[in-house]
């Protein structure tokens, strides 16, 4: 089996193209460092003895997902799935962001993921247990003071994996989201947050596991869905005075 990694040079997309590898599954890894990918493909491949392909492109321009990724049509035919472990932030990410800023971060978070997922459900025809899977974000919870374009594409894309467990075109292919706390990568590295950061070595083993189930929404840690659950309870004008950003 064949699957397709979106975002697999670093962090949990290098680390499920490991656990992908380590199960005998040939890969198509994207990112747009070359360098990081060739070192991956180099280890997997002497590791595991499977197939590794990579593509170094910008994921946050359409113009270059169909030019470098659709053009690879011999690459993508017999893939029986695709992961998203993808997502782009900015330091300056507030209501102040500029219009270009805006538009790559929601490109990159959200449209960029639905296009391709349009592009690449034809592709699951036929095939027994296909999937995809896509990854969310607990900024998504309520609006934000930083990371506001982030976290506003992050809801979207969670809506839209939802809707897709209703449409009849994609109702034989498995469908996972995860919605993210803090995990151990270089992205947390450093910064002071409010709650443990968690192993993306453990999420990449319950996301290989799941791969098969129909459909599946879950938090990652899981005590983030009664964080979620006890932020609804909250009224927002009392949220705003929390500032819980």
């Amino acid at each position: 089996m064949k699957y397709l990694i979106i975002g697999a040079s670093s962090g949990l997309g290098q680390e499920l193209a490991k656990k992908f590898a380590q199960n005998n599954h040939d890969l198509v890894i994207v990112s747009r460092d070359s360098r990081d990918l060739n070192a991956i493909k180099t280890d997997l491949e002497i590791k595991h003895k499977v197939k590794i392909d990579i593509l170094d492109f910008d994921f946050s321009s359409i113009d270059e997902i169909n030019s470098t990724l659709f053009s690879e049509q011999n690459l993508l035919t017999d893939l029986d799935g695709v992961l998203f472990p993808i997502g782009m932030m900015f330091d300056k990410d507030n209501l102040s962001l500029n219009a270009n800023d805006i538009k790559k971060l929601i490109s990159a978070n959200f449209i960029s993921i639905v296009h391709t997922i349009q592009k690449l459900k034809k592709n699951f025809i036929g095939k027994k247990n296909p999937c995809i899977i896509g990854f969310g974000s607990v900024s998504g919870f309520v609006g934000r003071e930083i990371n506001t374009t982030y976290a506003a594409a992050k809801r979207a894309l969670e809506s839209y994996f939802e809707s897709m467990a209703f449409d009849k075109d994609v109702q034989k292919i498995n469908i996972q989201f995860y919605i993210l706390g803090y995990l151990e990568t270089n992205l947390s590295f450093g910064k002071d947050l409010k709650m443990p950061k968690a192993s993306v070595k453990k999420l990449s083993d319950i996301v290989y596991k799941n791969k098969n189930i129909k459909f599946k929404k879950t938090y990652y840690p899981r005590y983030w869905m009664l964080v979620y659950l006890i932020i609804k309870l909250i009224p927002f004008s009392i949220l705003r005075k929390l500032n819980i950003n």
